[in-house]
């Protein structure tokens, strides 16, 4: 019984430390190609064993993230797992362009999923969002890893539209707001927080138009970010 707790315990302290080396990675705005620090300073920086690093890169590595070396070490090999990937834009050469392909997908669908779900979300699905909702702001004001908070976030409307069609489509606006995160360095957390707030209380009140309203201003926000970078890197 106690070889089953710590192997739980091992495979969960692992989890976090994978959480730990993406965050990382999106902090220190590491690209494809570039390495990461050896074992002894990963496991010095996150306060573990050797091991459960090792264990971490594992997990990173199957997700696409990294790829081990023989010999030369650990490298970061994409910045999109590919778990949120299914459509394999993530090898896109140019992607800031993607980026802005695909907020523009997000501001044609999401206000009106918002809007769907301010008219079908049941109060227990209200409830959830209003968790995620705090969760994502907690994590932002604690300098936290909040990129899967702010995803759930986002799916968690899709699924409160109970629309078939649009759960399909979940992946996509994944893939959508983690490459937003990725490429603007979390650099709109304030209006994050901001409109995140408005966008669940207006589907909390059952109020379509304020949510679509507060779902546009959202992606509004994060196409003109990506378009400034853009238009910086022409």
């Amino acid at each position: 019984m106690a070889e089953n707790f710590t192997g739980i315990r091992q495979t969960l302290l692992a989890e976090q430390v994978e959480e730990q080396i993406y965050e990382y990675i999106s902090q220190e705005e590491l690209k494809s190609g570039d390495r990461l620090p050896n074992e002894f300073k990963l496991a010095e920086q996150f306060g573990v064993g050797r091991s459960t690093v090792r264990e971490a890169v594992k997990l990173l590595v199957s997700r696409g993230i990294l790829e081990t070396r023989r010999g030369s070490g650990t490298y970061v090999r994409n910045l999109v797992p590919s778990d949120l990937d299914p459509l394999n834009l993530r090898n896109a050469e140019d992607k800031v362009s993607l980026a802005m392909d695909l907020v523009d997908l997000r501001m044609i669908l999401e206000p009106g999923i918002a809007e769907l779900a301010a008219y079908n979300a049941t109060d227990e699905e209200i409830r959830v969002l209003l968790e995620k909702c705090d969760d994502t702001e907690k994590r932002i004001q604690n300098g936290e890893y909040y990129i899967q908070s702010d995803i759930d976030f986002h799916t968690h409307i899709a699924l409160c539209s109970k629309n078939k069609v649009i759960e399909q489509l979940i992946a996509i606006i994944e893939t959508a707001v983690l490459m937003f995160v990725n490429i603007t360095h979390r650099q709109l957390t304030a209006e994050t927080i901001t409109t995140h707030r408005a966008i669940a209380e207006a589907i909390a009140e059952h109020d379509p138009i304020g949510a679509r309203a507060a779902m546009t201003m959202h992606i509004a926000y994060n196409r003109g970010l990506i378009k400034e970078i853009r238009d910086k890197n022409k």
